[in-house]
């Protein structure tokens, strides 16, 4: 303790003189800006125009679905008082280079980071809106995904955005009109050196005085619990600057230290119930497994109509033969859909930063696939996407699965949307399915129902009125149907062949659909029935078999549970995994909570301390595949 004063002390010390700057400092930017003259005028114009983007784009991402600017809501989460000086300090660090710069060169260098900097917002609004979390460097490593992405893209661009760009119009007519009001405009070192240091050393004075003299809550350049936190109190180029910080700092190699070994092992080991067996114990043992990921699935539409018409017909039915859980939400972070697959196979919270299966596609697990395969199972994965998207053909290969199939084992004679269309992709894969020698598990994902839902006229079976139908609620409903009708085919396929006789069918969404992406259009549909609204984050998971009888399980859960509620069921000892995985099996459980990505709470914990170390999974997750705890700890 005495030391750690000591430290203080001398930052103090040290700093002693900063305290004068930091009174002076917006004087001295006055006098400095104020001096620059009419002709540096739009340099002036430049970090105003940024700040005020700033300062919208903080307005939306703390708003619902990030479409709509709220004044409040701009500055509701900051740390301290809204730290505009902290922001403008950022926008100068990086626009004093204009002055190593004369004539033109000066204003196209200035219009040039005026116009990344939209693009970056612009960027950060559309994947926050999907993802709840901004672009990083890891994104860089993911341009597989790119391919027949575009219109689901575009789809996240909403009218709002053309306000960044509005400024960009305007001086580049300026300037391609008005040539000579720049072009006598002088290279200055000395204003670069004084607005660079006056602005660095600003920030490192708010960061001594916030982040090491603070009260605790308080932040700057520490992560905060959700990235728009973060985003708010370092503004959009801090938070950049200080991601690619990290993302340098996390590249080097790593190795699992005594002490976080010892931490994940105690977290583990608490973490486990340890409750007597129940009827469910082995029920389906030996019984062949086909887990269905479905995209874009949430529980608004389950046992919904649409103007008098199911949207989910065929999955209603299974209900009366299933596990249906009604309470399951998705779990799903900046991986989106890989992570879904991660979570089932794995039961392992998704990394806090990048995607999963691009930053660790070669980690090790004690895995689904790889538990059945030591009871004599061979397993398959099956994505009707090319390999390279996502990375899952080297990640689930690593997972544990013995054969992949991706697009190029299929006939791709229709496509819709991303990729091979589900009814075509179920067909493939029946036959398939009929001749594999058993016990197998086979884990497939479909893709038709993904976002922006535009479902080709001929397959649209619901009957909307015109306009309904042309909204993306319609046709999220029409992609939901279509889906559903192939997978109630896919059954009927297998049922006839006997395979079903002697097989379990997992079926959930790998995330929310509509409401995960258009929220805010989904509001606004009039008029409207209540259920429309449900953006609860739940996903339905439904557990399958022939002649059983069905049951609801209430109990609160998540995509983490799915893999130690289907081993228990599959008769696996839970010797095997209990100190590897995250989630419980939700059909012999006491607790009743889930943790959502952004680190939510559902449901409610008995005290605080097991709150708190519930949250705290998701962290020691990050850890546990940042430092490839199970290979370390033996695992192969």
């Amino acid at each position: 303790m005495a030391r750690l004063e000591d430290e203080f002390a001398n930052v103090d010390r040290k700093l002693s003189n900063f305290a004068s700057i930091r009174r002076n400092l917006y004087r001295g930017l006055h006098v400095i800006l104020s001096g620059l003259g009419i002709k540096d005028s739009l340099f002036v114009f430049t970090v105003a125009a940024m700040l005020v983007k700033s300062i919208l784009f903080i307005g939306l991402i703390n708003n619902d679905n990030a479409t709509q600017y709220n004044h409040m809501k701009a500055f509701y989460s900051f740390s301290s008082s809204p730290p505009l000086a902290v922001y403008v300090s950022f926008i100068v660090i990086i626009l004093s280079f204009a002055f190593l710069f004369k004539g033109r060169f000066r204003f196209w260098f200035l219009l040039s980071c005026n116009s990344l900097f939209s693009t970056l917002l612009i960027v950060d609004l559309m994947y926050y809106r999907g993802y709840s979390s901004f672009v990083t460097p890891y994104l860089l490593s993911q341009t597989t995904n790119l391919d027949n992405l575009f219109s689901s893209i575009i789809s996240m661009l909403r009218q709002v955005d053309l306000l960044f760009v509005l400024d960009l119009i305007l001086l580049l007519g300026i300037g391609l009109k008005f040539k000579k009001f720049y072009i006598k405009t002088q290279r200055s070192i000395y204003t670069l050196l004084i607005l660079f240091v006056l602005s660095v050393v600003h920030v490192y004075y708010q960061h001594v005085q916030i982040d090491l003299k603070g009260n605790g809550d308080e932040m700057l350049f520490r992560v905060a619990w959700s990235p728009n936190q973060t985003m708010s109190n370092l503004s959009p180029l801090g938070y950049h600057g200080f991601d690619i910080y990290n993302y340098v700092k996390d590249s080097k190699d790593a190795k699992l230290t005594p002490e976080e070994n010892e931490e994940i092992k105690n977290w583990l080991a608490q973490n486990q119930e340890k409750l007597p067996a129940n009827e469910y114990k082995g029920i389906f043992k030996g019984k062949n497994l086909i887990m269905i990921q479905v995209e874009s699935l949430e529980t608004s539409v389950i046992n919904q109509k649409v103007n008098g018409q199911e949207i989910t017909p065929n999955l209603n039915k299974l209900l009366a033969n299933s596990f249906y859980f009604s309470n399951f939400y998705e779990q799903v972070y900046n991986g989106s859909s890989s992570d879904a697959d991660l979570m089932a196979n794995t039961s392992v919270y998704p990394v806090r930063t990048g995607a999963t299966f691009f930053r660790f596609p070669n980690n090790t697990y004690n895995s689904l696939p790889k538990l059945l395969k030591e009871d004599g199972y061979s397993t398959l994965a099956i994505h009707p996407d090319k390999g390279s998207y996502w990375n899952w053909v080297p990640a689930l290969t690593a997972i544990g699965f013995e054969k992949t199939m991706d697009d190029s084992c299929f006939n791709t004679d229709e496509k819709i949307g991303l990729g091979l269309c589900d009814g075509s992709y179920f067909k493939q894969i029946a036959p398939l399915i009929r001749e594999q020698e058993q016990p197998f598990y086979d884990f497939m994902v479909t893709l038709t129902s993904h976002n922006p839902f535009d479902l080709p006229e001929r397959y649209r079976s619901l009957m909307l009125s015109e306009d309904f139908n042309k909204t993306k609620l319609g046709g999220y409903f029409q992609s939901i149907r279509y889906t559903d009708e192939q997978i109630g085919s896919f059954l009927d396929t297998l049922d006839k062949s006997g395979v079903l006789d002697n097989t379990v069918v997992v079926i959930y969404g790998d995330h929310t659909g509509v409401h995960k992406y258009y929220n805010d259009e989904v509001k606004a549909i009039q008029p409207q029935e209540s259920w429309w609204l449900d953006d609860s984050k739940r996903i339905p998971l439904i557990i399958y078999h022939k002649g059983m009888n069905g049951r609801e399980i209430p109990t609160i859960g998540g995509q983490i549970d799915t893999m130690p509620t289907i081993l228990y069921l599959m008769g696996i000892n839970e010797e095997r995994y209990a100190n590897t995985v995250f989630g419980r099996n939700l059909l012999n459980t006491k607790k009743d909570f889930a943790v959502l990505a952004n680190r939510v709470y559902m449901g409610e914990a008995e005290n605080s301390t097991e709150y708190e170390n519930h949250i705290k999974g998701i962290d020691m997750a990050d850890l546990v595949i940042r430092k490839n705890y199970f290979k370390e700890a033996g695992y192969k």
